[in-house]
């Protein structure tokens, strides 16, 4: 800029050196026109910068139509050439660190058994209601009856002198001495026993009366000698014995929530106390072959008549537990069996599934099934429970799967054979082995 304008001044004062008049006119306008320079070259650029070339994408080429077998064989790629790596693009800062959370490892597994209160494993069952105890409550009612003597009417039934009198029919026949079909005749003297009585109405289960009074059920099972197959029937008066059950103060539950804690369910409870009482024109629900009939909760299954085959091992493992009192003092009603997790539990022979749930904390996943001649199996620890209460079941068809469930030492299998009321060695029916 500078040469430039030192070159346009020389020319200027070439032409004034002229004609007068017209180098004066030359001179003005050369002034003007150096002053515009001088200015010009003070002031910055304004026009824009030139945009930047935008980069052209390579053209895509076609996509090639290939057999499956040109695929199979296809090759891959080229390598890219070093050096040409592509941008990375960060969703964080480059200077943000990391930190990695490490999952701790998982204690191993002991034969140490689950304490009470610990975390126990869980149990998967097919969708199904609650028990019958669960789901119908009683009312703790029961009227106390002071013992008398009542003489015998034109027209009385045995069952009508206890309606009048408000003890049990069972209790008179048994303190009178009478038997089955109970003929009583005019004039004949009664005595009536006295005691709390309770009204047994269409649902109500065992389980549930001796909840509502806090009292054992197999107390109320002898002091009524209920007998097989242990099913109340509705209109029913029961004798209910003693005082409750203490709470762990030693003071007896006053409030239904304190008397239904005091009370403790395990399986005897479940064979004698377990179905709802008969309605007078209900029947029994007929077994189903299959798991998809679900009963309801106040139907009661039929137990088989008559044993149809011998015992079979239900899994296959060590017995690593055997029956009756062990070493720390503990009753053993059956024996367990080690078996992996998962293992399909079977059914030791044909039978009717009287009990599906976890309702005992000991025992876990509990099945049990009902054979005929007052048999009946337990099959407790499992994981996961495949069928159904009512259902009918052949020897060696799956009924669980084991686990570790309730209190059990390891994956195991705990195993009983009753005989009534009455736990018997299952080595004694099992098959040697």
């Amino acid at each position: 800029m500078a040469l430039r304008l030192l070159c346009l001044t020389k020319r200027i004062a070439e032409l004034s050196r002229g004609d007068w008049g017209v180098g004066r006119n030359v001179a003005s306008i050369g002034g003007v026109i150096g002053i515009g320079l001088l200015v010009s070259a003070c002031i910055p650029n304004m026009e824009p910068p030139m945009a930047a070339p935008q980069p052209v994408a390579p053209p895509i080429p076609a996509p090639v139509q290939t057999t499956p077998a040109a695929r199979e064989t296809a090759v891959a790629p080229p390598p890219r050439p070093v050096g040409m790596r592509p941008t990375i693009r960060r969703s964080v800062p480059a200077t943000t660190t990391r930190t990695l959370r490490r999952t701790p490892l998982a204690s191993p597994v002991t034969d140490t058994p689950q304490p009470v209160g610990a975390e126990r494993q869980r149990v998967s069952t097919l969708p199904a209601p609650r028990p019958s105890w669960e789901v119908r409550p009683v009312t703790p009612d029961a009227r106390a009856i002071a013992e008398t003597s009542y003489v015998v009417q034109p027209g009385d039934t045995l069952r009508g002198v206890a309606d009048k009198t408000g003890a049990g029919s069972e209790a008179i026949a048994r303190a009178n001495g009478l038997t089955p079909p109970f003929v009583i005749k005019a004039g004949q003297k009664l005595t009536i026993p006295g005691g709390r009585y309770h009204l047994v109405r269409s649902g109500e289960s065992g389980i549930a009366i001796a909840r509502a009074y806090g009292v054992e059920w197999s107390r109320i099972v002898e002091a009524n000698g209920l007998t097989e197959p242990f099913v109340l029937r509705a209109g029913q008066r029961i004798v209910i014995p003693g005082a409750a059950t203490a709470t762990a103060s030693g003071t007896p539950p006053s409030s239904a929530a304190e008397r239904a804690a005091a009370f403790t369910l395990d399986v005897d409870d479940i064979l004698t106390g377990g179905e709802p009482a008969l309605a007078s024109n209900q029947a029994p629900a007929k077994p189903s072959p299959t798991p998809r009939r679900v009963l309801p909760p106040t139907a009661v299954v039929a137990a088989p008549s008559r044993l149809r085959s011998g015992f079979a091992w239900p899994v296959d493992g060590k017995v690593v537990k055997r029956f009756g009192a062990g070493s720390s003092g503990e009753r053993n009603d059956g024996i367990k069996i080690a078996t992996p997790v998962g293992t399909p539990i079977k059914a030791t022979a044909d039978g009717v599934v009287a009990y599906v749930g976890d309702g005992i904390a000991a025992l876990g996943g509990l099945v049990i099934v009902k054979h005929g001649d007052g048999w009946t199996s337990v099959y407790g620890h499992a994981s996961k429970l495949m069928v159904q209460r009512g259902q009918s079941v052949k020897r060696g068809q799956t009924l669980a799967l084991s686990g570790q469930s309730g209190f059990a030492d390891r994956p195991e299998l705990h195993f009983e054979l009753r005989r009534g009321r009455a736990p018997v060695d299952p080595l004694s029916q099992l098959p040697a082995r």
